[in-house]
């Protein structure tokens, strides 16, 4: 008997970075088969992979380094799974009234430009059903919208045309997250995921691995480099050397001073989304999964629990899938970042 095994690529382009992964799926076993990671340079003042007016993707530049990536990593591999930057993302939730299922898309339309600022015909939007609840004379429903500009999807269709690539499917960043960061014993509580990433911040809640709530804010890497370029009035690198070096270490007055009062800022955005999710739904979020490059700073995790006082956890999407045994060090450093490329990847 021969056992057919399938392919999945998963890309995830970030500020700064790129990473790829590729798994391998037979009999229902996922297996990873490669991963790649491209990193700009930190030259005096951080670089971007996006147009600083807009936040678009620089496609051209972009389409040039994911192919000599994919070509090093020797990833042969042409359809992908893309991930999308949730700043660039509009989630929101909303009620309909009970009605029958033919109803729904109509309706879902019709609010739809309710709550998304910009005309319907600049964006694609899609909406899933996230409650639903039969009374009379109907379907009493709960609706999660997604909301992307076209020229968001515009750049990365031309960034995967330049590199020669076949876009099987684009979703929100967080999505791949949610898919890849939370563990079964987690799966029927209300759990909240935080990206900590270079640009920015999304804080998200999730209940049975479906999106329910999710807030971006530009609190990031970037911001804590920064408070440090200006506090101690040094150069970028200098700063980013810094924060890397001594994280949240109460020895070092100045430093800690100054990336605490970020890290703060972090906290109560944080406890604002899970004291909003437990107003309107009335549960309490206990959990917390951290997520994104910035996680590693030293003592990070372990402020943010002072100040949240829930139970926090450091993402290990790495766990979901099968791999070398030697590699398991090395994977479970970069873990932290690889949620999101990991996670499209499993969305095949």
């Amino acid at each position: 008997m021969r056992i057919f095994s399938k392919r999945c690529l998963g890309i995830d382009i970030g500020a700064s970075s790129i990473k790829v992964v590729e798994l391998s799926t037979s009999l229902g076993k996922k297996k990873l088969e490669n991963y790649a990671e491209f990193q700009l340079p930190f030259q005096n003042s951080p670089l971007s992979l996006f147009r600083r007016k807009g936040l678009i993707l620089l496609s051209d530049e972009v389409a040039e380094i994911l192919e000599c990536l994919l070509r090093r990593a020797k990833i042969k591999k042409k359809k992908v799974a893309l991930s999308l930057p949730d700043f660039s993302t509009l989630f929101t939730t909303f009620d309909l009234p009970p009605m029958t299922e033919a109803e729904i898309p109509q309706a879902v339309e019709f609010e739809a430009r309710h709550h998304i600022p910009l005309p319907l015909s600049e964006v694609t939007f899609d909406w899933q059903v996230i409650e639903k609840e039969k009374v009379l004379p109907g379907i009493k429903l709960k609706i999660l919208l997604v909301a992307i500009p076209n020229r968001v999807l515009e750049s990365y269709q031309r960034m995967a045309t330049l590199s020669r690539l076949e876009v099987e499917g684009m979703e929100a960043e967080v999505f791949g997250l949610i898919r890849s960061s939370i563990p079964k014993t987690l799966h029927k509580k209300p759990v909240c995921l935080v990206d900590i990433g270079w640009e920015s911040t999304t804080v998200s809640i999730s209940q049975a691995k479906t999106l329910r709530l999710s807030h971006s804010f530009d609190i990031s890497g970037k911001s804590f480099t920064q408070a440090l370029s200006e506090t101690l009035e040094i150069g970028w690198e200098e700063a980013e050397n810094l924060k890397r070096e001594h994280g949240l270490d109460p020895e070092k007055k100045e430093i800690f001073d100054t990336l605490a009062q970020k890290a703060s800022e972090i906290a109560r955005e944080i406890d604002g989304v899970c004291q909003s999710f437990h107003q309107t739904e009335g549960k309490k979020v206990e959990d917390v999964i951290l997520a994104g490059g910035m996680v590693s700073l030293f003592g990070l995790k372990e402020y943010l629990s002072v100040q949240l006082k829930k139970n926090i956890q450091i993402t290990d999407p790495f766990s979901q899938v099968s791999f070398p045994s030697i590699l398991k060090p090395r994977l479970q450093n970069l873990g932290l970042s690889f949620g999101v490329a990991l996670g499209v990847a499993l969305r095949e």
